[in-house]
Formats: C-alpha cells, structure tokens, sequence
C-alpha cells in the first residue's frame, strides 16, 4: 500500500518535533546552567535587588528622601505595628513618632538648635536612643554617637572633634560626665542627663523638660537645607592605635547601609533582634535604619547575653538576629539543651564568623541562613555572601562591579605598602591570590573621611592606583576571591578599622 503525505502534513509534523525540541531545551536548561553555576538563582535573585536599590537611590537622590522620611512613611502606612520592644514594654511607630517629636520640642527650646547642629550622644541600647536621633534628624541636626565606654581624655576628643554644642547623655553615665564637666563648661558646652531632676552645676536634666512637651508633628521647614550629602551621623572607629576617628556618613552612606537587610532577605514581616550597640554602624545601619526601610519591628536587648539570647528569640518571635563573630562563639559555647533548635529565627546578617564557628552554629541551633557581609563604616565598598558559601564574606556581582570599581592589589607585608610596577601603577593579583583591597573613589562612591583629621583622612587614599591621578579607597584589608567569585577576608594591615573585625 502506497502511503500518500500532503505538505501540510509534513509542515505540522516538522512544527510538532521542533516545539518538542524546544520544550525539552527548557527543561534542559536550568539543569545545565545550575550544574555550570549552581548559584544561578541567587544571582539571579540579586541581579533583580541590585536593579530595585539602584532606582530607589536614583529617586532618592534627584528628589532627596531621607531614612526620617522613610520612618514617617511607615508611621502613615501602619501607625499601630510594633516598630521598637525593649524589655517589657513595646512602642508602635506612630509611638515612636510622637515621642520623638516631645524631645525635637525640648531640644528646641532649651538647647536652641538649628540646622546643620551637631549633637552628641552618649547612650547605650535603649529606646531613648532612638527617640534622640530621630528628634535631631526632625530638626535637620547631626547626631554624633559616643561609645558609652570610652572615659576622661578618649570621651573630650570624641566630643570635640564632631565641634558637637550640646551632649545628651543616658541616666547611668552621669559619672563619667562629671569627669570631664570643668572642660565641658569651659568650652561652653550644654551637657543634658536623662533624668527628671540633677542638682549638678553644669548639667541639666531633661526628661522633666520633654515630659511637658508637645507631641504634636514639627514643620518640615526646620530642616529644609538637608540634602544627601550632608552629613547625617558621625559613628566613631576604634583603630588599631591612637584615638578613635569621627567617620563621617552623609544620607547616601546611610542609605547604602539600610539596604543590606534588603539584600539579605529581611521582609515587612520579620522580626529582628539587636544586641549589639547601636552607636556602632553595624547595628545603626544595618540593624535600625534597615529596620525602618523594610517597616519591620525590633528587639532591643540593652547588652549581648549569650546565656538569654534564645529565650528571648523565643519570647518576642525573633525571626532576624544580628551577629559579629563573637557572638556566634559565644553562643556555640554554651551548655548545650534539648531545646537549642526550638526557635523561629530564620535568617542571621552580620560579620566576622570563622568557618568552624558558621559549619557547628548551623548544626547545633538549625538550618538558619547565614548572610556575612563585608564593610567597613568609613568605607565605600562592601559585600554580602548571598550565596551562602561558608566562610566567605561576599560574591562579586557584575552589577555591583560596574556600580563600584574595586580590586585586589598585590601588597608587600614587609614594607607595608603596595607593589607597583614599573610604570609606577600597582599590580592587580588574580583569583586565587591574597591582594589588598581598593575601591575607586568617585561620585557613586565618595569617601567622605573624618572629622578634623586630614591627616587619617589622606592616609586612606591611594593615588595613581591603575592610571595617573586616579584615587582610591584604602580598606586596610586583605582579601582573597576564589574561582566561583566568592571574597574571603584574610588580614587586617596597619591602623585601620572596619565595623567589626574578622577572623581567619
């Protein structure tokens, strides 16, 4: 028998094969891209944060928007959540808003503040803290944050290289004020303790002066001039010697630092406890103001406790916790209990945690995702391992390398500085290798120093980096990347600082 085909037959059947070919490509697909980059989705998942961070600072910067505008959204968009527990109390947003507005109130009338004034903090880890930054941001101030550890010639140079006019500090620190109060009220100072009365000349008390305040909104006009490039807090670097250094962070560093949670993951709906100081940025940046970007709520714990940390992540439904390396230690060490995995939390950010620490916390308290990030708080270069590999501080992301030129250097230990070549340029290392850490300074990535010290100031530029008058960053870190992309710290070289330092 003869078999007859049209050509409409053979056209249907060669469409036929080709939309089988195709669909099993599809499905081919993603196997042979997760097996020639198993990290595809989370590169992918990045590519699409890059891209939302990247129109949200462009919007912010052609119209200025600051994290108090972001906090005021979210006191209109949901006034009764929880934005602040601390204890045994709780504070919604719209709370925290009023509050806010009765010390920008006091502030006004007995410190008689303006714009551009900059007010230094000396408090710990409670919501009094909150309450005054926000106050000064209200009133377009600068608030310079004080390590409520520091004492007598350490406490006076902080204070005076900010040029702060008035101090704020918590009930408990009224001691190590009146240390140095006969040089405070030489130069004039205000110096304000929280607490309802003080019998002390030359300190005020204002709690009594807030609680008569008004909480009523303030004019917006009291900070008009305020743009992303005035400075928003200074937040001090220990260094490896000498005093601490004033860093100075504008709007565009804050915001920069309040993304992080966005790329770690963090949702509206999380919960995120914060034990770590809140004058330090990794707290402040990451911790509150990204806090306030996502419109989540927060744990405040006064100080780390390793011996309450779960079972107050049970108690308030933590979901988010923050760490340094140290404390992810501290907590491997414990008494182990039956209960060690009966918690909510989910997702851990932070830095510092050596691999052996990251591979026995996961087996010990559970399948929590670890976010390590790299940065330091002067800095204008930074990292999150999105991917998850364990001990790595970061992934290089080529969005983020067109946003930000950086690289690693070969660096001579001996002579402490970098090798260059012999047209004079230093000398980039290839995967693999350990090289210093630099990223170019430039108008995406401005450094913007420290307050009254040109000299530490210089000191982290390098010039004539890869071409002549180029400047870069100098982090003061070496770091190494492996073949995958991932970023590994290495060491730390001279007197530099980051947030919090890592280990080997």
């Amino acid at each position: 028998m003869k078999c007859v085909c049209d050509r409409s037959d053979i056209f249907l059947l060669i469409k036929e094969m080709l939309a089988y070919i195709l669909c099993t490509a599809l499905a081919v697909l993603p196997i042979l891209i997760y097996f020639r980059n198993p990290y595809f989705l989370k590169d992918l998942y990045c590519t699409f944060i890059s891209i939302y961070v990247g129109i949200r600072l462009s919007r912010i910067e052609k119209r200025f928007y600051s994290i108090l505008d972001r906090f005021l959204d979210k006191v209109a968009e949901h006034p009764h959540k929880k934005f602040i527990v601390y204890e045994e109390s709780s504070y919604t947003y719209s709370q925290a808003d009023r509050e806010s507005n009765k010390v920008a109130r006091a502030l006004l009338t007995h410190a008689h503040l303006k714009q551009g004034d900059t007010v230094a903090l000396f408090l710990g880890n409670e919501p009094w803290f909150v309450w005054m930054w926000l106050a000064l941001s209200k009133l377009g101030c600068t608030a310079s944050f004080l390590n409520v550890n520091i004492r007598s010639k350490s406490l006076l140079h902080c204070f005076s290289c900010c040029e702060a006019k008035v101090l704020i500090a918590g009930a408990d620190l009224q001691g190590a004020i009146e240390e140095v109060l006969p040089t405070l009220k030489q130069q004039g100072i205000l110096v304000f303790i929280l607490r309802e009365h003080c019998h002390v000349d030359g300190i005020e008390s204002l709690s009594d002066k807030i609680q008569m305040e008004s909480d009523e909104p303030l004019s917006r006009q009291l900070r008009a001039s305020i743009n992303i490039k005035s400075p928003a807090v200074y937040i001090y670097t220990s260094g490896t010697t000498g005093l601490p250094k004033a860093a100075v962070l504008k709007h565009k560093r804050v915001w920069r630092g309040s993304f992080l949670l966005t790329f770690a993951g963090v949702r509206s709906d999380d919960v995120i406890y914060i034990n770590l100081p809140l004058y330090h940025s990794a707290a402040f940046l990451m911790g509150l103001c990204g806090t306030i970007e996502r419109g989540t709520t927060v744990v405040l714990r006064s100080k780390f406790s390793a011996s309450n940390f779960w079972n107050d992540c049970r108690k308030y439904n933590v979901t988010v916790i923050q760490y340094i390396g140290e404390v992810m230690r501290y907590l491997c060490n414990t008494p182990k209990r039956d209960n060690d995995k009966d918690h909510k939390v989910r997702l851990a950010v932070g830095n510092g945690i050596r691999e052996d620490t990251w591979v026995e916390f996961l087996e010990r308290f559970g399948n929590i995702c670890i976010r390590e990030c790299y940065g330091a708080t002067e800095g204008n270069v930074g990292f999150i391992n999105y991917g998850g590999k364990v001990g790595a501080v970061g992934r290089e992301h080529f969005l983020y390398k067109m946003a930000c030129k950086y690289a690693l250097i070969r660096f001579d230990t001996e002579k402490e500085e970098p090798v260059r070549d012999s047209r004079g340029f230093c000398v980039e290392v290839p995967r693999g290798e350990t090289g210093l850490l630099v990223a170019k300074i430039g108008k995406r990535t401005p450094f913007s120093g420290y307050a009254k010290d040109k000299q530490q100031t210089d000191k982290k530029k390098l010039r004539d980096v890869f071409e002549k008058g180029d400047m870069y960053f100098n982090s003061g870190d070496l770091l190494k990347i492996d073949d995958e992309g991932f970023l590994f710290f290495q060491d730390r070289i001279g007197d530099t600082f980051r947030s919090v330092k890592h280990n080997k």
